[in-house]
C-alpha cells in the first residue's frame, strides 16, 4: 500500500495505472474508519483492479458551530486497517494541498437535493461536499466512487453531481452498516456516552417502527412523522433536528407516502448529531 499526500504524487501513480486500462475505484473518507467503510473498500476490491481510499477532513462542509477540531483523527490506526483491507493507494493530503491560499471556486447545486433533510439546519455544509467530493473526482478520476447509504442526502448530491457536470464515473450506493441493535454505525458513534449508546438504537427502531406503520396501511406523511418523534422522545437529553418523508431520488418533501420514499432522521444526543434513514416501497 502506498500512502500519498500531494496531487503530484498521485497522479504520478494513477497515470500508468488508466494507461493500462486498469479500473480505479474509490472510497473518500474523513478517517476514523469502522466496519462501515471498510465493507465501501472491500466491495471495491472485490469490483476493481486499483483501489484507492482518501483520508481528508474537508473544513468546507463544517459550519462554524460544528465539530471540526474534534472531529476523531486517528491516521495510524486508518492506515492499518486499509492495508489488511487490501487498499493499493491512500491520499492523505493537508487542507493547504487542495485548499492553496486564494482558493475560490466552490460547487452550488440547487433544489430540495440540498435544501431539504440536513441542507435546512446545515447551510453550505453540502456546498462543501460537493466541492470536495468533485475535486476528489478529478484528481483520482475513478471508474466507480462508493458511498455508504447511510448519508443517503450525501449520495443523491454526488450523483445528481455527477449527472449534472458529466463525470464519467458510477456512483456505488452501498447498504448502511450497523451494530447488532441496530445503530448505524458512524464515526461520532465515539462521542457517545455509555448511557447515550445504550438508548440510541432506538433510533433505528422508530424508524423500523415507520415502516410496519406504512406496511399496515398508513400513507400520510405527517402521521408517519408524528409516530417516529413520539418514539424518539424516550431518549433522554435528546432534541430532534428533523424527521422527514422525501422521495427518494429528488428529496423533495411527501405529504403521501408513495412509490420509492426516503424516511429520514437526524437527532442530538448529548452533545452527538445522528442521522439514519430507511427506505420504503410503496
Amino acid at each position: 500500500m502506498q500512502v500519498v499526500q500531494t496531487i503530484a504524487q498521485l497522479r504520478a501513480i494513477l497515470q500508468p495505472c488508466r494507461s493500462e486500462g486498469r479500473s480505479v475505484g474509490f472510497v473518500p473518507t474523513m478517517g476514523y474508519l469502522h466496519d462501515g467503510h471498510m465493507a465501501l473498500v472491500q466491495r471495491a476490491r472485490r469490483e476493481n483492479d486499483v483501489v484507492v481510499v482518501s483520508i481528508f477532513v474537508n473544513p468546507t462542509q463544517f459550519g462554524p458551530n460544528e465539530d471540526l477540531a474534534a472531529y476523531p483523527r486517528d491516521l495510524e490506526r486508518d492506515l492499518a486497517l486499509l492495508d489488511k483491507g487490501g487498499t493499493d493507494q491512500v491520499f492523505c493530503p493537508s487542507v493547504e494541498e487542495l485548499y492553496p491560499p486564494g482558493y475560490m471556486t466552490y460547487v452550488h447545486i440547487e433544489g430540495a437535493v440540498t435544501e431539504t433533510l440536513c441542507g435546512r439546519s446545515r447551510p453550505g455544509h453540502f456546498r462543501g461536499v460537493a466541492t470536495i467530493v468533485s475535486k476528489l473526482f478529478h484528481l483520482v478520476m475513478p471508474h466507480r466512487a462508493y458511498f455508504g447509504q447511510k448519508d443517503a442526502q450525501q449520495v443523491a448530491v454526488i450523483q445528481q453531481m455527477v449527472r449534472d457536470l458529466d463525470f464519467d464515473l458510477e456512483v456505488v450506493p452501498c447498504a448502511t452498516v450497523r451494530e447488532a441493535d441496530g445503530l448505524a454505525l458512524s464515526s461520532r458513534n465515539t462521542y457517545l456516552t455509555t448511557a447515550q449508546r445504550a438508548q440510541a438504537p432506538l433510533i433505528h427502531q422508530a424508524l423500523q417502527d415507520a415502516r410496519s406503520t406504512i406496511a399496515a396501511g398508513e400513507r400520510r406523511a405527517v402521521k408517519v412523522v408524528e409516530r417516529i418523534k413520539d418514539r424518539l422522545a424516550a431518549i433522554d437529553d435528546s432534541t430532534i433536528d428533523y424527521v422527514s418523508v422525501v422521495d427518494a431520488r429528488t428529496l423533495a418533501d411527501l405529504e403521501t407516502v408513495t412509490g420509492e420514499a426516503l424516511i429520514a432522521l437526524a437527532i442530538r444526543v448529548g452533545r452527538t448529531r445522528l442521522i439514519d434513514n430507511i427506505r420504503v416501497q410503496v
